[in-house]
């Protein structure tokens, strides 16, 4: 039986708490910004070398954060460049759709006070504090004009997700021309939020299967992406912080330093980190060697990296390797191999802290060797959204600590106009104006057929009016289903929805860019008109 991960005695925690302050200490930031707020990781990268250039041209970079927040910071990486490079015209706003955002939410950034900085070679700048709504679970856009020769820009090789670069110096702008996409992140290392619950972030560390490949492509479906869907849901404020790397090995460079090289940089110096999920670098090791590495070196080397975790008071979680038998590399030597490798992994005396099964939650139980057929894409090592999913599940929040207040199932509608949810506050009308979903912001979505629904309140099971025909703000306050409580969805192409009341042929509305109530009164569709529908 695995011990749970537990806080280690008070002399560990007091060396552990000294050597974080030394480690932060020379760390190369290159800002003057001060550190009064606890950070917490809501999303990130790994930086890798790369060696495309910018003149010129303004990145647009979209992000899917995994906590809310009430206030952010963006770290910019030149940690492989090959000159310095200067950062102006930071920019984080709401991102609507495509590369376009949502201007009324945009935030400019400073550095040290001033909205230009020039970052070394090898360093890493973080911005001031802003304040900024930031809610969980959604899409911001981060740009930054690069006035000049940047030389070799460091990168993360795989996205998942259509990033933007325009020509110019247009950051502010809300829409882009002459737009060319990337499957790439350039310097764009962290974004960090002040969240005053925030019960610390889980780096989740490792190569290709971590780094999303197999799943869906802008569709957030990545097994850490999965995982914060889980302990958000179950009231958990956890950051995910993803550092895979797609070829990432665990004892050679390669595609990135090797797992050993950048744990310091993408696990130990990780704001707020309390634990990390080690996953599938092994497999790179032992399908990229002839002849393959041992068992034995892999978990020395897993060793050496619980250690450093440990020594710096980070709960360490092994996790078990995949299926791959028929993928490129896989021999017989290699799978007996990972068997041991799990073995080890799942045995009580491996020093890791718990483990994660993935190779249970993954594997045909006809052929443990492989990818259940229906989790395998077809290159036989990815696992498919389905499986990624399945990964997820394997994780046992109980590690993250007590779940918060249950959320109970429903719908939530956040708007786009503003990135806040709809609530239905007592006795009063309805407005987008929380970070968070609890039971008054969820709604029972009723199908009344034809592209109609009713939305009852799960705050007191009360349906929602368009009140007065239309003419006064929607309320929850009805018991039972009229002209008044019906809604025609409208699915938009940006995958939002909006919603018609019936009473009066008239769209919703968050009045006043959402500082005023849900009101159904406009003849067209905008911004203000836009709400995502979000299932919990």
């Amino acid at each position: 039986m695995r011990r749970s991960p537990v806080p280690r005695p008070s002399t560990t925690s007091l060396v552990a708490v000294l050597l974080m302050v030394i480690a932060f200490a020379i760390t190369p930031l290159a800002t003057g910004t001060a550190m009064a707020s606890t950070w917490t990781g809501t999303w990130a990268v790994s930086p890798q070398t790369g060696d495309r250039e910018f003149t010129n041209q303004t990145l647009r970079q979209i992000i899917r954060t995994s906590i809310s927040g009430t206030a952010i910071r963006v770290q910019l990486s030149n940690a492989f460049g090959n000159r310095p490079v200067t950062f102006s015209n930071v920019h984080v706003a709401r991102r609507t759709s495509g590369s376009s955002v949502d201007v009324s939410t945009d935030k400019v950034l400073t550095f040290g006070g001033q909205q230009s900085i020039t970052v070394p070679v090898g360093g890493l700048a973080a911005s001031d504090e802003i304040a900024m709504n930031v809610a969980a679970e959604s899409d911001l856009a981060v740009s930054v004009h690069l006035p000049t020769a940047t030389g070799r820009a460091t990168y993360h090789q795989m996205s998942s997700q259509s990033n933007y670069v325009a020509p110019g110096n247009v950051s502010g702008n809300a829409n882009l021309t002459g737009v060319q996409e990337f499957g790439n992140y350039f310097f764009l290392a962290n974004l960090d939020v002040v969240h005053a619950n925030a019960a610390g972030a889980v780096v989740t560390f490792g190569a290709s299967i971590v780094d999303g490949v197999g799943s869906s492509f802008n569709a957030n479906r990545r097994w850490p992406n999965r995982l914060a869907t889980r302990l958000n849901g179950s009231g958990r404020t956890v950051g995910v912080i993803n550092q895979g790397i797609s070829g990432n090995r665990l004892l050679v460079d390669g595609a990135g330093q090797s797992a050993g090289n950048r744990f310091d940089r993408d696990v130990l110096n990780q704001p707020n980190v309390r634990w990390v999920i080690f996953a599938d670098n092994p497999i790179n090791d032992l399908t990229s060697s002839n002849p393959p590495p041992t068992s034995s070196q892999l978990i020395a080397a897993a060793q050496s990296l619980i250690n450093r975790a440990h020594a710096r008071g980070i709960t360490f979680i092994c996790a078990t390797l995949t299926p791959f038998q028929g993928a490129g590399g896989w021999t017989q030597t290699v799978e007996t191999h990972r068997v041991a490798y799990n073995n080890w992994a799942r045995g009580a005396g491996s020093g890791c802290d718990s483990f994660v099964d993935f190779d249970a939650a993954t594997r045909d139980p006809g052929n443990p060797q492989r990818l259940l057929p229906a989790y395998d894409p077809g290159d036989h090592l990815h696992p498919n959204d389905a499986g990624l999913q399945a990964m997820a599940n394997a994780v046992d929040l109980n590690w993250f600590g007590p779940p918060g207040t249950p959320v109970p199932s429903g719908v939530s509608l956040r708007s786009r106009v503003n990135n806040l949810y709809v609530t239905a506050p007592a006795n009063g009308p309805l407005i987008a104006s929380k970070s968070t979903v609890t039971t008054a912001e969820l709604f029972e979505r009723v199908d009344l057929g034809n592209g109609n629904i009713a939305l009852r309140s799960k705050a007191n099971n009360l349906y929602v009016a368009a009140e007065a025909a239309g003419t006064q703000p929607l309320i929850a306050n009805r018991t039972a289903v009229g002209p008044w409580e019906t809604f025609q969805v409208v699915t938009n192409p940006n995958g939002t929805i909006s919603l018609r009341a019936q009473a009066n042929g008239r769209y919703v509305c968050a009045e006043g860019g959402g500082s005023q109530a849900l009101i159904a009164n406009r003849t067209a569709i905008g911004p203000w008109e836009q709400f995502d529908l979000i299932t919990n």
